[in-house]
Order: C-alpha cells, then sequence, then structure tokens
C-alpha cells in the first residue's frame, strides 16, 4: 500500500516465463538509476510481476528478486501468481464488481488477460504511471556499421517518463530480431510475387510488405535508426482506420485518467494484444518516444546483459528447423487475429476482404510448403477459416471485456 506520494510511482510491469528474468529486470532499473539528467530522486519504482510457471518450466523462485542491493533499489514488488489473482476475483465477484464470467473475460489465462492483471494491480497500488517491459527484450540498440554492428545503451525508463507528460501513452521502437521472417532466395518454387500475396494475406496495417521486404534484406534483422535516438522530439502518434497502433512492450501508460484506460484482448490461442488495445485509443494522447529495445527472438544473446556485445548478428536463413518453425507460429498468430480485426475496423469491407484472403492463401500456401519442404504452412488457412467463422463471438467477447473492465474501474474498489 502506497501511503505518503511525496514521489512519482512508476510501476515496471513484466508478464514473463523465462528463467533470464531477474537478469532482464535489475539491467532496466540500475539503468534507471545510473541516468545522469533525469532527477530519478523524484521516482519510486515498483515492480509487477506476472508469471508462467509453465512456460519454460520455472519456479517462484525464478522471479523473486532476494538480491538485497537491487531491493534497496525498488520500493515494493509484486508477484502475481494464481493464487494472487484468484483472490482477487473471489473479491470482486463477490462484491458484485463484475461476474465470474467477466472476471475470466479479464483475468483468465492468456498472455492479454496477463497484462491486465498487471495493469489492475498497478492502479490499485496508486501508481502515477505504468511501464511494460518484455523478458525478451534488452535496452540496447543495434545500429548498421561498414564492418558489423555498434551498440548503444538506451535508457528505457527514463524516455517514456520524460515523453509522458501531458499524454497517455507512449511507446518506443523495436530493432534486432522484431521480424520472424527469414532471408528468402526466390526461385521457381517461390517467387517473389507470390511471397508478397503471402505477407499481404496475413499482415496489417503495422506488417507489411515494404517493412518486410526491407527486413529480410537485411537478413531478418531491424537496425536502430541513430537519428531518432539522438533526436529530443517526440511524435505524436496518429490515427489510421481508427486505430493508434501501439506496442505491447517498451509501453507506458499514465493511470491518472481511468477514463483513458483500456483493457488488452486477444482472440484464444491468438495474440495482438497491443493491436486490439490499439482500437481502444483513438481519443487518447499517444506519444512515440526515440528509445529502442533489442528483441532477442530466437533467445541467442543473453550475454547482452552481461555486457558482451556480438560485433554481428547472424543472418536467419530458411534452412534452419527453429527458424522455420518460428516463422509459422508467427504466420498463425498473425492469421487468427487478423478477421477480428479487419471486423473491428474496416466493417463495411470485411467480407470481400476475407474472400480475396482465402484466395490468396489457397493460392500461395502450396508454394509456401514446397519451398520449405514441410506442409505444415497448410494450417495456416484452416485457422483462418476457424477465426473467421468465430469473428462474432471473439468481437463479442473483446466488447463484455471493455464492459467488465469499465465496472472495475468505476467500482470504488480500485484503491486501498
Amino acid at each position: 500500500m502506497i501511503e505518503n506520494k511525496k514521489k512519482i510511482n512508476v510501476g515496471i510491469g513484466f508478464v514473463t516465463g523465462r528463467k533470464n528474468f531477474k537478469e532482464i529486470a535489475e539491467t532496466y532499473i540500475r539503468s534507471f538509476t545510473q541516468n545522469d539528467h533525469l532527477d530519478t530522486n523524484k521516482y519510486a519504482l515498483h515492480l509487477f510481476v506476472a508469471y508462467d510457471l509453465k512456460y519454460t518450466g520455472t519456479q517462484v523462485s525464478d522471479y523473486r528478486i532476494t538480491d538485497g542491493r537491487l531491493l534497496e533499489l525498488v520500493d515494493s514488488a509484486y508477484y502475481l501468481g494464481p493464487a494472487a489473482i484468484a483472490a482477487e476475483v473471489d473479491t470482486l465477484v463477490k462484491d458484485n464488481v463484475i461476474t465470474a464470467g467477466e472476471a475470466d473475460l479479464v483475468f483468465g489465462e492468456g498472455y492479454a488477460r496477463k497484462r491486465n492483471t498487471v495493469l489492475y494491480f498497478a492502479i490499485k497500488n496508486n501508481m502515477d504511471f505504468l511501464i511494460f517491459l518484455d523478458d525478451d527484450e534488452y535496452p540496447m540498440a543495434n545500429i548498421k556499421a561498414d564492418h558489423g554492428i555498434v551498440w548503444r545503451g538506451q535508457e528505457i525508463l527514463s524516455a517514456h517518463l520524460e515523453g509522458i507528460q501531458n499524454a497517455d501513452m507512449t511507446h518506443g521502437y523495436h530493432c534486432g530480431y522484431i521480424s520472424p521472417i527469414p532471408q528468402l532466395q526466390f526461385n521457381r518454387q517461390l517467387t517473389e510475387q507470390e511471397f508478397k500475396l503471402f505477407i499481404e494475406a496475413i499482415s496489417n496495417d503495422i506488417i507489411n510488405w515494404d517493412s518486410i521486404k526491407e527486413k529480410m534484406e537485411d537478413g531478418g534483422i531491424t537496425y536502430a535508426d541513430t537519428a531518432i535516438m539522438d533526436s529530443k522530439e517526440t511524435i505524436w502518434v496518429e490515427s489510421v482506420n481508427g486505430m493508434k497502433f501501439i506496442s505491447g512492450s517498451n509501453l507506458a501508460i499514465n493511470l491518472e485518467n481511468r477514463n483513458k484506460i483500456f483493457p488488452f484482448y486477444n482472440p484464444p490461442g491468438a495474440r495482438g494484444e497491443d493491436t486490439f488495445l490499439s482500437t481502444c485509443i483513438d481519443s487518447c494522447k499517444v506519444r512515440k518516444v526515440g528509445c529502442y529495445t533489442f528483441h532477442d527472438g530466437f533467445s541467442a544473446y543473453g550475454q547482452i546483459l552481461s555486457g558482451v556485445l556480438p560485433e554481428s548478428l547472424k543472418t536467419i536463413k530458411p534452412d534452419t528447423p527453429s527458424a522455420v518453425k518460428r516463422f509459422l507460429k508467427a504466420a498463425v498468430g498473425w492469421i487468427r487475429y487478423k478477421p477480428l480485426l479487419l471486423y473491428i475496423t474496416q466493417p463495411n469491407e470485411y467480407e470481400k476482404t476475407m474472400a480475396e484472403i482465402e484466395e490468396k492463401l489457397s493460392l500461395v500456401l502450396p508454394k509456401i510448403c514446397l519451398y520449405f519442404g514441410t506442409g505444415d504452412f497448410q494450417v495456416i488457412l484452416k485457422e483462418f477459416n476457424y477465426y473467421r467463422s468465430h469473428v462474432k463471438q471473439h468481437f463479442e467477447d473483446f466488447e463484455n471485456t471493455k464492459k467488465a473492465w469499465r465496472k472495475i474501474m468505476s467500482s470504488g474498489k480500485m484503491v486501498l
């Protein structure tokens, strides 16, 4: 419980399931406390950790910080496992704030719902701001150089705290392995035009052919832009089809105005929780701040956290089984949430667009399977048809999630 608000209370939120969590958290916290141009004494840091023991076979001790030196740098830490969440849900249901069904939509299983748990506990414990970070992203930026790469440390927390003044949300940039698509060599089995059709079928407004092609030409690696980092200006995010795109990590939320705070959602088994949040925030003031996080998409560069910086990054090649598996998993994740996204943002064109996507997938998936030497990619069309046929139910769940969240926010139960 935060009784004395002499300081500005900043929540640092993680939804995590990896053993290296404590090392990640320490890196971000120490980076902030060593900041030389922000008055860090004005801020109190608080950890909110929603953990998943099943994701990589971890245990609770992998998340509880016991290092005394690090504990001195944070004012509190909340570890949000099943028992803590269940106790809170029981209270909300018994007090008739929400029903058991609504509680499951907001706080049940899944990545989006764990984000809601972090957001809820941050608000309840009187945080002024909440900054979401991912356990596979590091506060570093890889910059393309003539002979390899140059690395630059990033002060993520301070960038958001400076940028979120007079804003409802801020989000930063990402570099490293943010694209799961390997570097392809087009041939008769799969031409560039055919692969473009595939990307058009599974993509959304921020995953498009131009951006994908650029990343493929760089070996699947995204490089940071020094002009963005050097600029002190922040960019106001404009609306596209009623959306203001944000990222789920490297994201800050101003918790002062609860009317501008919305829940995360994704269809069952899908991702896209940041995309669906983007459909809720058209009226919010959203800034993009000039800080990068390095996405270690293959969990291959953990040594960066210890200060060991590679001179180059490996190209993602399509003959690597792990790369093909990751690409397929990402493509399935994208196609699972695309029907609902289009149902929300382009309702008048929905049926026409669905038919076009089905046609493109039917045409190009056999080519994709032949190129990668596996029939596994055919599942993408099956997943598309399933989520397309259930889009009305998913839309209803999304709307009911928002309604349940509003009940919670207006209940008077949110202040300890």
